[in-house]
């Protein structure tokens, strides 16, 4: 293939597939290879890590606060306050805490009342009758004319 059908299949310009080629004619297939240096290095070490696990694990009360539940707000202001952490963000929080294995509830979990019996939704079609077959009585007996 030229030049011009290369860069026409891999949608990008004659020029690009022209320094590729020469990059490869001089140095083989190293300048090929991607380069991943394993991304961003983790932001908090193992040990912020476990006592942020720690604080959220515990109630508020524990530590003082005037509060019986822990919001991702609250316990990033708390762990700032403490000094366990610079700053970080509740997202972060969030998604550093489901790794660790520790969740909140979230506001419609809060909002929706519990499931009781009297909430629970009833059943449709032929075996959605109140009352058991056995209420009214045993069944009568059969009598068979031959």
């Amino acid at each position: 293939m030229d030049v011009s059908q290369i860069a026409q299949v891999t949608f990008t310009s004659a020029d690009r597939v022209r320094d590729v080629i020469h990059n490869f004619n001089s140095d083989g297939f190293d300048p090929l290879r991607p380069k991943y240096a394993g991304g961003r290095p983790p932001k908090f070490d193992s040990e912020q890590r476990a006592a942020m696990k720690q604080i959220a694990l515990a109630r508020p009360t524990d530590h003082g606060l005037p509060f019986s539940t822990w919001s991702l707000t609250k316990l990033a202001d708390y762990l700032v306050a403490r000094g366990v952490v610079e700053n970080i963000p509740h997202e972060g929080l969030r998604q550093l805490l489901r790794d660790e294995g520790v969740s909140f509830p979230s506001r419609e979990d809060l909002r929706r009342p519990a499931p009781t019996l009297t909430t629970r939704p009833r059943r449709t079609g032929s075996w959605s009758s109140t009352r058991s077959p056995m209420a009214a009585g045993p069944p009568a007996p059969v009598t068979r004319r031959w």
